[in-house]
């Protein structure tokens, strides 16, 4: 699937042979294929990021709140939808803080996980970086065996693509309708490997978030603001969006398939980075290959594997309109559709 080319013999780089490719056996070690110096260069772009992670986080909110606020201020009906729409592409940002704090790669230690969950997991409502660190570092270790628990619920012709026009509507439609709500909140939980990556937080803390955001919401009487613009779309736009996220991580019902062959390396455009940011979660490959690697860095990462001449251009998608058009083909048997190529 990955746009991954054999090493050309101009290109100098400390790799067994031309015939030898890229073969990462295992996403949690460095490929002892990759040449010394880029081994060098990835591992200082490793650890944990708090500056941008934090950065990240406040601009989230602050976008969240104007619009919010704005839209209180303006009271109508296309100001309003605006709001909706913004908050519910902020609301997607700080579930890939989330996403980056269970990799420890936002904020060191337990306080770190504590601070994510209050402001960043918690107003989700359904998630918490333990949690999800068991299904999503599970994920990683058991890439698409029958450990997987991403591999076992994202299966079956909900996931299967290409997909027709009307297909796909249907399924935006239905998470546009909510009704995919619930689906989402079992798929975050998982009773696989839940001692293996387990991490703690005291019991109480979720409860007494709860307990005061109800009343602060009660007191100041911001029920119909919250209900608006926080829940509305956390259960529609929002869901629609983490499907698209997961559509572009991975191609599904492929069990067996190592990142290479599953995995699109998507590049944004400025329009997708403005309207619907994701953190450089879709230069997915090296996510996977670099897991200790913070979101911030990805396209550094990318860069290297440029630079060494281990990535054909020709052959990775140009934004989120170019992956669109795969998902939509009817024959994938050409391997001169883009994001393919024989390794």
């Amino acid at each position: 699937m990955l746009m991954i080319k054999r090493l050309p013999e101009k290109v100098h780089c400390d790799f067994p042979g031309p015939s030898a490719g890229i073969k990462l056996s295992h996403p949690f070690r460095q490929c002892s294929n990759l040449p010394p110096q880029m081994r060098v260069e990835i591992k200082k772009l490793s650890g944990p990021r708090s500056r941008p992670f934090l950065t990240q986080l406040l601009v989230a909110w602050i976008i969240i709140l104007s619009a919010i606020a704005l839209a209180c201020h303006f009271q109508a009906w296309w100001m309003t939808v605006l709001a909706i729409l913004i908050v519910a592409s902020r609301q997607n940002v700080l579930g890939l803080l989330v996403h980056d704090q269970a990799h420890k790669l936002g904020l060191r230690g337990e306080m770190g996980d504590k601070f994510t969950n209050l402001f960043a997991a918690y107003p989700i409502l359904v998630l918490t970086v333990e949690n999800y660190a068991k299904v999503h570092l599970a994920h990683h270790k058991y890439y698409f065996t029958d450990k997987d628990p991403d591999h076992l619920r994202k299966s079956g012709n909900e996931w299967q693509v290409p997909k027709s026009k009307i297909e796909l509507f249907r399924l935006f439609a239905r998470d546009l309708s909510g009704l995919s709500t619930y689906k989402l909140i079992r798929g975050k939980t998982t009773s696989l490997n839940s001692e293996e990556f387990g991490r703690t937080t005291p019991k109480l803390m979720r409860p007494i978030f709860f307990l005061t955001i109800i009343s602060v919401l009660t007191f100041f009487h911001l029920w119909p603001i919250f209900l608006l613009y926080w829940l509305l779309p956390g259960l529609t736009i929002f869901q629609l969006i983490v499907r698209w996220g997961a559509l572009t991580e991975h191609i599904y019902n492929t069990p067996g398939m190592k990142v290479e062959e599953n995995s699109p390396l998507i590049i944004p455009t400025w329009i997708n980075r403005l309207l619907l940011p994701n953190l450089n979660f879709s230069y997915h490959p090296y996510h996977h290959w670099h897991p200790y690697v913070s979101f911030s860095n990805l396209p550094k990462v990318h860069s290297l594997y440029l630079k060494c001449g281990l990535v054909d251009e020709e052959r990775l998608f140009r934004g989120y309109r170019a992956f669109l058009k795969f998902i939509l083909l009817k024959d994938h048997s050409t391997n001169n559709i883009p994001g393919i190529v024989s390794l």
